[in-house]
């Protein structure tokens, strides 16, 4: 079944090919270009209505080509129209030729600008396609307008974003809105540049969507109910509690066991039919003191662990959480290849010094592995992934999802959760608020849930970030982590 285009992300380079297959199917590119100029200066006229000038800053490219048709509709509705240019508009070719030779505003080189109250800019220098840092002059432009806090509606993507990676390339603007044609590209979604984005507006302007569906790889989407909803475990009036899976969480020592009993409570709370803590003879008192609906239950050492698996019925165990660094968080984690395990925290931590050892105990078979490393702990496993600048935060968790063989959850107020095979989605319901303390221990709970119910690994992964970022919306602002499990629901 095919996406609808508000589901696509396509690259920059993607775009490129689609507007160029759209041109050789015959359609006019020139018509396009009108298109989207008037769907820009529609924006600007509907959300600044009271502005006293709206001030089109023109590009040397098709981007620039928008802006000019932008600016002879926003003088033919009758608005005062101020155009600037960088370097020489004669120079333009084809389509953004045209425009500009359409345009009856004569224009100034784009450093005279200097913002007034009641301006209103039209970023048209740039689009998604910028791969090197801005000139010197528009870095400098940048800061005079966001000086003066003139608003900002950018063409496409805020100039100085990088449409792959969401990355600012020197300088950037800060946009009020953001007009967009057919699809939305990853740096709308990844921070910083969904930040500096504001309000995103996609516009239809007539490309066929089989063209575009043709371009689209389909491999990285937004984090949406759509991606997972069909492997959800469909609610059956006959069933039991290990029907909906037994999840194991394992307990820190007795001075950090609330980090264990916080994922333990997340992951019933999000459906496992039961949790139960392991926990060290040392914590054991305390865990038994605060635990109600989870059970308990004392292992110490491995030789305790391989005993109890041999129980079946175990499926699913979440490692990490307070449980502390070191050799015997590795001979837990090493003694679960066979079930399903989320490798959180103090968990992946451990294997720093020797991930491969790891990654080869989980590499064959279906993927049963999930880690969910935040930026350091990411750079710990993937310490060469980490450093390479020339690749986005969806290319790096791709990357290290293939090499670990695991569901990896690339933490951040832009999670990117990603598979082995390459699929990769960009997660954009979490609220700030949700980076507090024990948070990431209720989102490994979380998944951890959803793992014993049996949904497929990455699909958990990405439902359980999904109901993190729901739970944290419920909860509102200067939640703890306590309040957080609390508003954790079941799908």
């Amino acid at each position: 079944m095919t996406r609808p285009l508000c589901e696509l992300l396509l690259t920059p380079e993607d775009m490129a090919a689609v507007d160029q297959a759209a041109a050789e199917s015959g359609i006019s590119s020139f018509g396009l270009m009108e298109k989207a100029g008037h769907a820009v200066a529609a924006a600007a006229l509907r959300h600044f209505p009271e502005a006293l000038r709206f001030v089109v800053l023109c590009g040397p490219g098709n981007n620039g080509g928008d802006g000019y048709v932008a600016a002879r509709a926003l003088w033919e509705s009758g608005a005062a129209v101020s155009v600037f240019s960088l370097g020489k508009p004669q120079a333009l070719k084809g389509d953004a030729a045209r425009a500009f030779a359409s345009c009856p505003i004569p224009g100034q080189d784009i450093a005279a600008y200097a913002p007034l109250s009641g301006d209103v800019v039209v970023d048209a220098i740039f689009g998604a396609g910028l791969a090197r840092p801005v000139p010197e002059e528009v870095a400098r432009l940048i800061g005079r307008v966001y000086k003066a806090n003139v608003p900002v509606v950018a063409v496409d993507l805020p100039s100085g974003l990088d449409g792959l990676s969401g990355r600012i390339l020197g300088a950037a603007f800060t946009a009020a809105y953001t007009v967009t044609f057919m699809t939305r590209k990853p740096g709308h979604l990844l921070m910083p540049g969904r930040e500096l984005c504001g309000t995103l507006e996609v516009f239809d302007i007539g490309i066929p969507a089989r063209i575009v569906q043709a371009h689209a790889k389909g491999q990285v989407a937004e984090n949406t109910p759509a991606q997972w909803q069909a492997s959800v475990p469909a609610s059956l009036i006959e069933t039991h509690k290990y029907k909906r899976g037994h999840l194991v969480v394992f307990s820190g020592s007795a001075t950090a066991t609330g980090a264990a009993r916080m994922s333990a409570m997340a992951g019933l709370r999000a459906g496992a039919g039961l949790v139960t803590i392991a926990s060290s003879q040392e914590a054991m008192g305390v865990n038994a003191n605060l635990l109600t609906a989870v059970m308990l239950r004392q292992i110490e050492t491995e030789k305790d662990l391989n005993a109890w698996l041999e129980d079946k019925r175990l499926t699913t165990f979440v490692l990490g959480p307070g449980f502390g660094i070191g050799k015997k968080a590795r001979k837990f984690a090493l003694a679960l290849t066979n079930r399903h395990l989320v490798l959180d925290a103090d968990g992946i931590t451990s294997f720093r010094e020797d991930p491969a050892q790891l990654f080869d105990a989980f590499a064959e078979g279906a993927t049963r592995l999930v880690l969910t490393p935040h930026e350091g702990e990411f750079a710990r496993l993937f310490p060469d992934i980490a450093v390479n600048y020339s690749l986005s935060k969806v290319q790096k968790a791709q990357a290290a999802a293939k090499r670990a063989h695991a569901a990896i959850v690339y933490k951040g107020a832009d999670s990117v959760i990603a598979a082995p095979d390459g699929r990769a989605l960009i997660n954009t319901n979490a609220p700030s608020w949700l980076a507090t303390a024990g948070s990431g221990d209720v989102l490994a709970g979380i998944i951890g849930g959803l793992l014993a119910q049996g949904m497929p690994t990455f699909e958990a992964a990405a439902a359980g970030v999904w109901l993190h970022g729901k739970a944290g919306q419920s909860a509102g602002k200067g939640l703890t982590a306590e309040d957080l499990v609390a508003h954790v629901r079941p799908l």
